[in-house]
């Protein structure tokens, strides 16, 4: 009923499975679910949730000392016709409905944000044109809150794209009505240093869709938190994400999806190429089936290439069961270098060894990028695969 491949030498993993409500993978061992910060207390790095982050890195988002100075961010929000674009306090009512912070950083990012953005998509709309939300580091520190919401049957895509210098932390809500339908790009294209930490929270309706791409290429230290839960039956989630972890660089996805209702699905693909000394990824899956939710069909998967030396990946999937009644539930990670039968098969053609490493790592991503469905940010994403490559051999 579930799978768990093997992983090669160079990298770390941990698979679990259970089919037991006492059972205690990662789903388990966190702190309960609060929007108070003094409810999660400082981490130390020995935490379950924490033991692969380097808690030095944070720049003080995990214990307090990281102060929002009013030069952190600026956002910019461009929407087609239609489209409601508010800035709303912290009283708003749809603020937190589709989840509540899970650790510290996300409880000090919700208990310090002083306005959210908030953008609505009124029902049975059908955009023919991306929602783009642009948030640029200014060099500062900033907590924020961003809201997206669907009325039912809408249709909308939505690109977050990150740019800049600056230390972050923030929480993202997607709520979809019924039957609706929504694609989000997130991507995180950060300068060096920057650091960036976010939860984000998606409440699916009956019969809705949602497709999340999550984009990682730079910054110091990125750590997201993509989490999914489903308001009715015949929600489906997929849930994408493509990071190129450059020497130095710490990228972390954590990603859990709760099937709390009948007759749902969810598919996650993550995948990731690292180079370069102490480049370190990780990745960790967890799904979790609870007893009511019968009929659910889940899977995930995680793949890393490994370009050069000194990098590092940890890829642990979990999957928790407490039913019986489903249609299909499994993961897989694998990790490993490049393989030397398509590099000899390519090379033995004529092409040169520098090319051919190129069209790997292209053909790698390429099924991941085809997922965005937003044209520039493709090219966009494939230029950059093609910078990264290009500074591995420089």
């Amino acid at each position: 009923m579930a799978e768990a491949q093997n992983i090669p030498v160079g990298s770390t993993t941990a698979g679990q499975i259970a089919v037991a409500a006492e059972s205690t993978v990662a789903t388990r061992m966190s702190a309960p679910p609060s929007f108070d910060v003094t409810d999660f207390p400082v981490p130390h790095g020995r935490e379950e949730e924490w033991r692969f982050t380097p808690l030095e890195r944070l720049r003080g988002l995990h214990d307090g000392t990281a102060v929002a100075n009013g030069t952190g961010v600026k956002v910019a929000v461009e929407a087609p016709e239609g489209v409601t674009v508010e800035t709303v306090g912290r009283d708003d009512a749809r603020i937190g409905r589709a989840g509540t912070p899970v650790d510290r950083v996300a409880a000090q990012a919700y208990s310090a944000f002083e306005q959210a953005g908030v953008v609505t998509v009124p029902k049975e709309t059908v955009l023919t044109e991306p929602i783009r939300i642009a948030v640029h580091g200014q060099g500062g520190v900033a907590y924020g809150h961003q809201v997206i919401e669907l009325g039912a049957f809408a249709e909308a895509v939505v690109v977050i794209d990150h740019t800049g210098d600056a230390v972050l932390a923030a929480n993202v809500d997607y709520v979809l009505g019924d039957g609706a339908k929504l694609t989000v790009v997130s991507v995180q294209d950060w300068d060096d240093k920057a650091v960036h930490v976010a939860q984000h929270n998606a409440l699916i309706g009956r019969d809705a869709s949602f497709k999340s791409v999550v984009v990682t290429f730079g910054g110091d230290l990125v750590r997201l938190h993509p989490r999914v839960t489903y308001a009715g039956p015949g929600a489906e989630a997929e849930l994408f994400g493509l990071y190129f972890t450059d020497s130095g660089q710490h990228q972390e996805h954590r990603l859990l999806v709760t099937h709390n209702t009948p007759h749902c699905k969810s598919n996650v693909v993550y995948k990731g190429a690292l180079q370069g000394d102490d480049a370190h990824a990780v990745w960790i899956g967890d799904v979790l089936i609870e007893a009511k939710a019968e009929g659910t069909d889940t899977y995930e998967m995680n793949r890393n290439l490994v370009l050069t030396d000194g990098a590092r990946v940890d890829s642990v999937p979990n999957l928790e069961i407490e039913t019986g009644e489903i249609v299909g539930a499994g993961h897989a990670s694998a990790t490993g270098r490049f393989d030397d039968e398509q590099l000899f098969y390519l090379m033995a053609r004529g092409i040169p060894q520098h090319e051919a490493r190129r069209l790997v790592v292209r053909g790698f991503f390429a099924e991941l990028v085809q997922q965005i469905g937003v044209a520039d940010i493709e090219e966009r994403l494939l230029a950059k695969i093609e910078e990264e490559l290009e500074a591995s051999v420089a």
